[in-house]
Parts: C-alpha cells; sequence; structure tokens
C-alpha cells in the first residue's frame, strides 16, 4: 500500500511566513524558502515562500500556503500571510520581544473573552523560531492572516468549539495526520477492539468537543471512542466485535448526516445537512413559508437558531419536533447500516448538542444508554 503523503498543519506556513517576512526586513538574501524546527517533532523542514515584500522601512508581508499533503483538508492551497513590524526596544521581557496576533481570518474564541484563535504549540513554535532573528535590542510584532479564513470557517465545525470569524492555528504538531487515511483507521480499530473487549456499551464521539462533553457528562472515559469521520467502518467494526450498545454523541452538524444515511461524515466527500434538516422539517409538518426560509440559511446551526427564533415569536417547539425526528431517525439509519455488513443487533442511541455546548436532544434509545452510562 502507498503512504499517505504527510503535509503540515497551518502554524508552519504561519511560521514560514514570519520568518521570510523578518529576515526580508533584515536584508538576508534567500528568501525563496524558509527552513526551521517544528520542535514537535524534532525535524527541520524546508517551507517554499511564494511572496515577500518591504510595507516600510519597519514592515514586511510574506506569504506561503498551506500544504496539508494527502490528507483531505480545506485549508490545502490556502494563503497564509504574516505581518511582521521590527522595533527597538531593549527594556522588553522575552514574551514582550516577540507579540503574536491574529488578524483577518483567524478566528476568535468566543468562551475566552474573544481571544485570537493561536494556540499553544503555533505560538511556541513561532516564538523559539523567530527569537534566534533577534539581536537583544530588537521586539517584533507578528500578525498571522487567513484572508480566506472567514469563508473557509463555514464550512467547518469551528463554531461549535467555541471559535467564530475564522479559523484555529490549532494542533500540538508541525505534522498534518491525515484522518482519511487508512493508518488512523486501523488506530481507532485498535482502540475499539480493545476497549470491546472490557465493556458492552461504547460511546462514539465524533469530535474532541464530544469527547469533553460526554466526560464530563460522567461518563466513564474508558467507554469514549474517538471516531473522526471514519464512522462508518468503526460501527461495522463494533458489531464484529458484538459490541451490544453505542451511544453517538456529537455535534449536530455532523451528526445530522446519519439521519441521510452518510456515514463517512468528511465535507469533502458528503454533505446535505440543510437538505437533511429541512426534510424532517417537511416530515413534522412546518409551514412552507417556514421551509422556504430554512432554504436560505447557509449552515445547520444558522438553521436551528432560525428555528428557536420562530419558536420564540409564536411559542411552538418546532424545533424539539424536528431535531426529535431527526435523532430517532440517526437511530434507525445506523441500525441498517451495520446490519448491511453484519447479522449482528446493536443497540443504536443518539445525543446531538449545539455551538452552545449544550444538548438539543436526545433521542429514546439514547436516553437508556445515557441513564445506564452515568448510573
Amino acid at each position: 500500500m502507498t503512504q499517505p503523503l504527510a503535509g503540515y498543519t497551518l502554524p508552519v506556513f504561519a511560521c514560514a511566513s514570519a520568518i521570510a517576512a523578518l529576515t526580508h526586513l533584515q536584508n538576508k538574501k534567500n528568501t525563496e524558502t524558509v527552513s526551521f524546527n517544528l520542535i514537535e517533532p524534532d525535524e527541520t523542514v524546508t517551507i517554499p515562500v511564494q511572496q515577500v515584500a518591504k510595507i516600510n522601512n519597519n514592515t514586511a508581508l510574506a506569504i506561503t500556503l498551506s500544504d496539508p499533503g494527502d490528507n483531505l483538508d480545506l485549508t490545502r492551497n490556502t494563503p497564509i500571510w504574516a505581518i511582521v513590524e521590527l522595533g527597538q526596544n531593549s527594556n522588553k521581557n522575552e514574551q514582550e520581544k516577540i507579540i503574536i496576533k491574529g488578524g483577518e481570518g483567524i478566528g476568535k474564541q468566543i468562551n475566552q473573552n474573544n481571544k485570537d484563535a493561536i494556540y499553544y504549540y503555533a505560538t511556541k513554535l513561532l516564538r523559539q523560531n523567530l527569537k534566534p532573528y533577534l539581536n537583544p535590542r530588537e521586539a517584533i510584532t507578528v500578525t498571522i492572516i487567513l484572508p480566506e479564513g472567514k469563508k473557509l470557517a463555514k464550512r467547518t465545525s469551528n463554531e461549535a468549539f467555541g471559535v467564530i470569524e475564522g479559523l484555529s492555528l490549532l494542533g500540538t504538531s508541525g505534522i498534518s495526520r491525515p484522518l482519511s487515511s487508512p493508518e488512523q483507521l486501523d488506530s481507532y480499530q485498535q482502540e475499539l477492539r480493545e476497549k470491546a473487549q472490557q465493556f458492552d456499551t461504547l460511546v462514539f464521539c465524533l469530535g474532541e468537543n464530544g469527547l469533553d462533553l460526554a466526560g464530563k457528562s460522567g461518563i466513564n472515559p474508558q467507554q469514549l471512542i474517538k471516531t473522526a469521520n471514519w464512522l462508518g467502518p468503526l460501527l461495522v467494526t463494533a458489531a464484529t466485535e458484538k459490541v451490544e450498545s453505542i451511544l453517538l454523541f456529537g455535534y449536530h452538524g455532523k451528526l445530522i448526516k446519519l439521519a441521510g444515511g452518510i456515514f463517512h461524515t468528511h465535507h469533502h466527500l458528503a454533505d446535505g445537512r440543510l437538505e437533511i434538516l429541512i426534510t424532517h422539517g417537511v416530515k413534522i409538518g412546518l409551514d412552507n413559508k417556514i421551509l422556504q426560509q430554512l432554504l436560505t440559511c447557509q449552515t445547520t446551526e444558522e438553521g436551528l437558531q432560525f428555528l428557536r427564533k420562530i419558536d420564540a415569536e409564536t411559542n411552538n417547539n418546532w424545533t424539539e419536533k424536528v431535531y426529535q425526528s431527526i435523532v430517532e431517525t440517526i437511530d434507525k439509519k445506523t441500525n441498517l447500516y451495520i446490519k448491511k455488513y453484519v447479522e449482528f443487533d446493536v443497540k443504536i442511541g443518539s445525543i446531538v448538542f449545539g455551538r452552545d455546548r449544550k444538548i438539543i436532544m436526545v433521542s429514546e434509545t439514547g436516553k437508556i444508554l445515557q441513564n445506564k452510562l452515568i448510573s
């Protein structure tokens, strides 16, 4: 089997752009590529620089393009800009000598007073690789810009993680690990097989947010399985391993796909989320005028908020009815999917939550499993 080509995470390209801009200001000759240490892992990489130019004597802009390797990643070829402003101040401490800011397209953390969504690894990578270029009297301000960040963020579940208005500089490593690669699926399946030997009920969480919420709800962390986008194959593996019950726990904008029979949840492969939401609106008898307005929503989260607004204005409970229909259909479709491949009855329940990290709806079987798991 051909090994997938590894790429790099967004913080790596942000760092490359920042180094290129700084060295250009310092009149270093070669800015076609930059080389630096990823820290995690401890290895040196060389990143091509697309463009670099001075804005004025103290400020320069450099641009790189994201390359996530063989990963199915919507940030492929996304431009990452870094504006570096060079100043002189010998009185600054180490933290103040390198200021890192988020510009256009970098998300804001709504649960952290709208702090820039530039996380620990990105900050560490930038600081450690920029510091050697500065003399004791120099200080810099680095502003990272993702021109397409706001647009791309609408195609992600970032809002479920409390990040709005852009993308995150997230990750614990410089290497982009393809969640779509067979190796990633193999590791998830191995974990599932091991836990299936210990428990007859498991909880499938589509992402880190689901893992976090499920753990905080009182469920034994050892019964949690992260599925990423490999939900279909992992459901079949669970049935093969004779797991008796599975509770599906996920952001509604992802888990809703199962109600449409979509069991590989990566957006590159299939979507249809709004169409599924509207279908269930039809099913429970939503007024045609409301359905027409739902059609204008851009995301399922926007659709959810619209339904809640209609309920508040008309003193109805359409949101509850629509999402009850969705979660019951998720349970049914998941059972049918498993039985296509394995003749073993698995009890399926589901829980969906919203951007505010609050549960929207629990299916009837989901309630039974939830009570069993936290009793």
